[in-house]
């Protein structure tokens, strides 16, 4: 017995050490390496926060991070190519603006702060211990393993799911208690994918268009105070949410990528210039708040009408779109794209008058023509003014010229009034008035060396005599051909300057909350004319909220004599909202009530009154019956000349507007809907209004429409 229990003892042993192996195995499959994912820090109202990047952007680091290239090589574009990662240094620089550079981390494990639940990542040198402290509990089976970093902080691995990190009160000698007993414990993950985080999939490499956006008065640009970079963020950010919701058919058949958005900052430049220590000196020490704030903001629109500031501003503005787009095309050269522009408040303003005085591509060719006809027009020859309006498509009123015996010296010191007296209409006289004050401008420019800053305001009278009484935009810059177009006219109280040119045409101005129409009115503009349009920028559109009290419409100037409503947005989720359309019912409903009630009391009236006559009554039918055809004629009328777009502020038009071709003759002037809470009081909200832009679905996806029909692509539902 003994012997065979001798020889049955090793398969008991034998069993065991396998039993053990298995379990080692088992052990070993259960640790699975830890999936990195890439963050970088940032600082958000004063406080450090660690946010991800795009899966995208981290998949593209991580790929960077492990290749063998040299160090100082990898340099990852990130966040849509606006950032650049220094994988070397783990830095995030900005590509297109100044900003400070942020610290990236390649993140594997977090613990939780200890004023907020947002999670912080470790330093990558501690993660990797926490990761072999970690594998080596899971692949022995052996926890409650303590770790402690650098700052003498006590992390404790309990169990995979229990993991946590003691952070000491004060500071511990060797007589006082452990970290671990002083601190409050705080929750340790492993992992992004178990901590509570958003992270976006990423940005369409495609890019379709580019936009620049100029911001208004001030640093601030919003109701939270943020710069102009935050504002297009989120102005980026709600255009790719647009073109998921609206155009998700055009880019599963990949014909469409996304629109880029790049901020133009000017007002930094203008008061780094010196003007602010100026300020300081004569500001007056009480409410210094509010005198401060004055000196940001609110004095910006006055240095943009003085002559120097004022060309420091459109030089800052022309220089930096042009340096952004060739940088632009230098990170991306294969764009095909075109390039559009928009501005915010005044930034709308500085905008419009840069594109007033661009000089189209075939300017210089018609400048080179008309150089013999600007001599013959000096000499007052009489074939001057023939060549004159024959470029003009005037000439059939050639012979009231000859036989008033008008030459180009004469017709150089014509008025309105005297045009008028000679039978000319309206139309053809103002062709002829923009003609000779541009004329008149541009070869004072020829003649004249450049002003001196200080001088750059004085106005040349001839302009002003020419233009009269109503002065038109674009007397000084629709015409072709000066040699050099210095302003739009400095007959219209406009600040002379020299506007740059920019590298680029771009395709359509979309001005946000803008004061356009305000300063045209106070430069003398009382009308723009109908066949004006911007030399290189075919598309206008005017975009306010309602309550905004900085916006001015654009249409009435161009068409005074008609009354009719903006066009009204519409939602972006279809249809009107819920409070416009109660409110159009209730006033439907309150018309239809008095026209019956009207209706009733003349019936019963004439019931009362008229002769009891077979003639009378058969004529009465018979008028009836007329009414009644004129009216169902009226209809169909109507029904056929309501144009495609929803009807402006809820009121039908029957004929279309004529607004001119300051948006290629379409509709110019915008309006948004008010949201149902800003309709109890309008006063309360019209800050709001004025800053309301930067987040609007309704205006991006206004702008997201506009530049992919010049594309020929559509919404997936016309929004009604």
């Amino acid at each position: 017995m003994s012997s065979v229990e001798q020889q049955g003892e090793p398969p008991p042993v034998s069993n065991s050490s396998s039993t053990c192996e298995v379990v080692e195995a088992d052990s070993v499959n259960k640790y699975e390496a830890v999936a990195p994912h890439w963050f970088y820090s940032k600082v958000i109202d004063s406080r450090e926060r660690w946010i991800p990047f795009s899966r995208q952007d981290s998949e593209k680091l991580e790929e960077a991070h492990n290749s063998r290239r040299e160090e100082e090589q990898r340099v990852v574009p990130a966040e849509g190519g606006r950032y650049d990662v220094h994988l070397q240094k783990r830095l995030r620089h900005a590509v297109y603006w100044e900003e400070e550079v942020s610290e990236v981390r390649r993140c594997t494990w977090f613990y939780k702060g200890d004023k907020d639940n947002k999670y912080i990542p470790y330093p990558e040198s501690f993660s990797e211990e926490l990761e072999e402290t970690y594998m080596i509990a899971v692949t022995l089976d052996e926890w409650k393993r303590k770790l402690e970093s650098p700052t003498r902080e006590v992390i404790i691995l309990h169990n995979p799911k229990l993991m946590v990190h003691y952070q000491p009160v004060a500071t511990s000698d060797d007589w006082g208690p452990s970290p671990a007993e002083q601190g409050r414990p705080r929750t340790v993950k492993r992992g992004v994918e178990n901590i509570s985080v958003d992270i976006p999939c990423g940005e369409p490499l495609q890019i379709d268009h580019l936009v620049f956006v100029v911001h208004g008065i001030g640093p601030a640009c919003d109701i939270r105070f943020r710069s102009i970079i935050q504002c297009v963020n989120d102005f980026r950010a709600v255009s790719l949410s647009m073109l998921q919701a609206h155009f998700k058919k055009a880019q599963e058949q990949q014909q469409i990528g996304r629109v880029e958005f790049l901020p133009v900052n000017w007002h930094s430049p203008l008061h780094s210039t010196g003007v602010d220590v100026d300020l300081e000196r004569i500001t007056l020490p009480s409410i210094n708040r509010l005198r401060h704030f004055i000196n940001d903001t609110i004095l910006d629109v006055f240095f943009y009408n003085s002559a120097t500031y004022c060309q420091t501003i459109v030089d800052t503005v022309a220089s930096e779109m042009n340096r952004l787009y060739l940088l632009f095309l230098q990170r991306n050269p294969d764009f095909k794209g075109g390039v559009s522009i928009a501005g915010h408040s005044l930034g709308s303003l500085i905008l419009f008058d840069l594109l007033t005085n661009q000089k189209d591509s075939s300017e210089d060719e018609d400048g080179k023509r008309e150089g013999s006809q600007m001599g013959a027009y000096e000499r007052g020859d009489t074939g001057g003014v023939k060549e004159i309006l024959k470029k003009l498509e005037l000439s059939e009123y050639y012979s009231v010229f000859e036989k008033e015996r008008v030459d180009s010296q004469a017709l150089a010191v014509c008025t309105e009034e005297e045009l008028k007296d000679m039978g000319i209409p309206l139309g053809p006289r103002m062709k002829i008035l923009h003609y000779v004050s541009s004329k008149a401008g541009s070869q004072d420019a020829q003649r004249q060396a450049p002003l001196p800053a200080g001088n750059e305001a004085k106005r040349e009278d001839a302009p002003k005599a020419a233009l009269g009484s109503a002065p038109q935009p674009g007397s000084g810059s629709s015409a072709r051909g000066g040699a050099k177009r210095q302003n739009l006219d400095v007959g219209l109280g406009q600040v002379s300057a020299n506007y740059p040119q920019l590298v680029y045409k771009p395709s359509i101005f979309f001005a946000f909350g803008s004061p356009i129409g305000m300063f045209l009115t106070v430069r003398g503009v009382k009308r723009i004319d109908p066949d004006y349009s911007l030399p290189t920028c075919k598309g206008f559109f005017n975009i306010f909220h309602p309550y905004d009290p900085v916006a001015y419409r654009i249409e009435p100037m161009i068409a005074p004599d008609l009354e009719f409503e903006p066009m009204l947005l519409p939602h972006h989720k279809g249809r009107k909202r819920m409070h416009l359309e109660l409110r159009e019912g209730l006033t439907r409903m309150g018309m239809d009530l008095k026209n019956n009630l009207l209706g009733s009391l003349k019936i019963a009236w004439q019931s009362f009154t008229r002769a009891p006559l077979p003639a009378v009554e058969a004529a009465a039918s018979a008028d009836a019956e007329n009414e009644a055809e004129a009216s169902l004629e009226k209809q169909t009328v109507h029904s056929d000349a309501t144009p495609e777009e929803p009807a402006a502020g809820g009121k039908e038009e029957t004929p279309p507007v004529n607004v001119g071709m300051l948006n290629g003759g379409h509709r110019i002037d915008y309006v948004l809907q008010e949201k149902p809470i800003e309709s109890f009081n309008e006063y309360l909200f019209a800050l709001q209004g004025h800053l309301c832009y930067w987040e609007s679905e309704d205006t991006v996806l206004l702008i997201l429409k506009e530049i992919y029909h010049t594309q020929g692509i559509t919404l997936d539902q016309p929004l009604q």
